[in-house]
């Protein structure tokens, strides 16, 4: 099968044609692929009040998914990186083996402590799936004929969000929880087959650039040791205790090497020069801050409707479709506006504004909230979280230079990574917090938070008097998260304002957003 990328004896892009049938089935196994990096942390929020149930250790709860989404960011640059060197086919094809390997490890965890650190492969193995896709998607289609396809993206990523929740609370209530791990070997299965059968890639001359191998360690040294202190402080140890001080002068002096190593590296993962583009910066920001928010809602949610509304966990996926429905429906509508108008400035803004408002509204909830009234301020925060999902991306790559498309698309990605990451962190540690003082307030020390189940069913068989607490004590503890996470959301509202509206690149007769060939004949392709 023809794709793009190759040069013609004169040295200038030819004009792949590849059969319309023929792309289709790439990019089906291609979204299989990332059906299974999206889905398996819907998946998992669901199913954590009754992992920590059978597991315990609710103290750890968060790093269940800090240390997936942490091991995603610090290993989505290498695979990129090796995909450019070693040919994106195979690199691809290893990352979803990764994954495998890593769900059937946490599938067949015995404690929090081996959960955590099988999730930590299976997202060493999700850094490359996301890169992978783009990646392979950037060789086959020329960037001006990528809308076509979009529908299928979006339509994963509607699966994805909508389904996930409800699958993973099916599965929970009816298979057990170690299924919502396991699920991932027959999707993972096709997709291997698929990628193997269909996917012909051009072999590629081994390119001569060497991986920044320093500036990745430096990077995940230095936001591991911000994580840590951001979990840790204030619970597991002091704020001014000599772990948490060393790991914060740890990381602030891993991340200054790291920038050094950057204006020095043949081969940077991080480019600084990107940031000197006002737009690109704030839409790292904003992207961050979006993850912070986004990963900390699909979190702690679920947690409420179990522990507080009632709701098995299958109900609490349903529940969450207010969230989910209103946040597709928003950013498709954003996403077409923008596209046919080349406007965008007023996305960001009121996206802003109406995830500061969702998350003030949900910090009002407490054990007297209907499903109803939860539903409604979901609402507000899904069509938040929709404006600003596409609107990222799409103006960081109009921020920057052909050349810097793909290492902004990719950067991009990886702070609203980091800032789920944070999120998670942060809002987790607070709300452990809030709840262990809630609890020890209302039945005294004796009434450990580790004798209380978070499922409905366990909280059931609860005395009135413990049951009572305990819901009082999750109330108290989502306030404070959600009172956070509006507080945050103020940053990225304000930092809206700041955007320039510059014209969408590709609007005029005259499009740039297409392959260009470089000085040695080959082709630079938008990632």
């Amino acid at each position: 099968m023809s794709t793009t990328g190759k040069t013609s004896p004169a040295g200038k892009p030819e004009k792949a044609e590849p059969q319309p049938r023929s792309v289709r089935v790439v990019l089906l196994a291609l979204m299989i692929a990332m059906l299974l990096a999206m889905l398996d942390n819907m998946i998992v929020g669901t199913a954590m009040p009754t992992i920590v149930g059978e597991l315990g250790g609710l103290a750890h709860l968060s790093w269940v998914v800090t240390a997936y989404t942490l091991a995603t960011a610090a290993s989505t640059p290498i695979w990129g990186k090796l995909g450019d060197l070693y040919g994106r086919k195979g690199v691809f094809l290893s990352s979803i083996v990764v994954f495998l390997i890593g769900s059937v490890l946490s599938g067949m965890a015995q404690d929090m402590g081996q959960l955590i650190g099988f999730r930590a492969v299976q997202g060493l193995g999700a850094g490359g799936l996301m890169v992978g896709v783009m990646a392979i998607i950037g060789d086959l289609i020329p960037p001006r004929e990528r809308g076509k396809y979009q529908g299928m993206m979006a339509g994963v990523m509607a699966l994805a969000m909508i389904g996930g929740p409800l699958v993973g609370g099916t599965i929970t209530d009816h298979l057990g929880w170690r299924w919502s791990f396991y699920i991932n070997i027959p999707l993972g299965a096709v997709a291997l087959a698929m990628v193997t059968a269909v996917l012909h890639l051009p072999a590629k001359d081994r390119s001569k650039a060497k991986v920044d191998y320093l500036g990745a360690g430096l990077l995940t040294v230095g936001i591991t040791a911000i994580v840590l202190v951001t979990t840790w402080g204030g619970t597991e140890y002091d704020w001014t205790s000599s772990t948490i001080l060393g790991l914060i002068a740890l990381g602030v002096a891993a991340l200054a090497a790291f920038i050094f190593v950057q204006t020095r590296a043949a081969e940077p993962i991080l480019p600084l020069h990107i940031f000197r583009n006002r737009n690109f910066t704030l839409m790292s920001v904003i992207g961050f801050l979006t993850g912070f928010v986004m990963f900390g809602a699909v979190l702690f949610l679920p947690l409420y409707q179990q522990s507080v509304q009632g709701a098995s966990a299958t109900n609490s996926g349903l529940l969450l479709l207010p969230m989910l429905l209103s946040m597709m429906v928003v950013s498709l509508i954003a996403g077409r506006v923008t596209s046919s108008s080349g406007k965008y400035k007023i996305f960001p803004i009121m996206g802003g504004g109406l995830m500061v408002v969702g998350l003030f509204l949900l910090a009002q909830m407490d054990t007297e909230t209907s499903r109803l009234t939860s539903g409604i301020y979901m609402a507000v925060l899904g069509a938040g979280m929709g404006f600003l999902m596409q609107i990222t991306m799409l103006v960081a790559q109009n921020s920057v230079e052909m050349k810097d498309m793909g290492v902004a698309s990719s950067s991009t990605t990886l702070f609203r990574t980091l800032g789920s990451s944070f999120g998670v962190a942060i809002m987790g540690a607070l709300f452990t917090s809030r709840v262990q003082d809630e609890m020890t307030a209302r039945v005294g020390s004796g009434g450990s938070l580790q004798s209380a189940q978070l499922d409905a069913a366990s909280l059931a068989k609860l005395p009135a008097v413990a049951r009572e607490a305990y819901q009082q004590a999750v109330s108290s503890g989502t306030h404070a998260a959600f009172t956070l996470g509006a507080s945050i959301a103020v940053l990225g509202f304000v930092a809206a304002f700041f955007v320039k509206e510059i014209p969408l690149r590709g609007a005029g007769p005259k499009p740039v957003d297409e392959a260009l060939p470089t000085t040695d004949g080959k082709v630079t392709q938008s990632a």
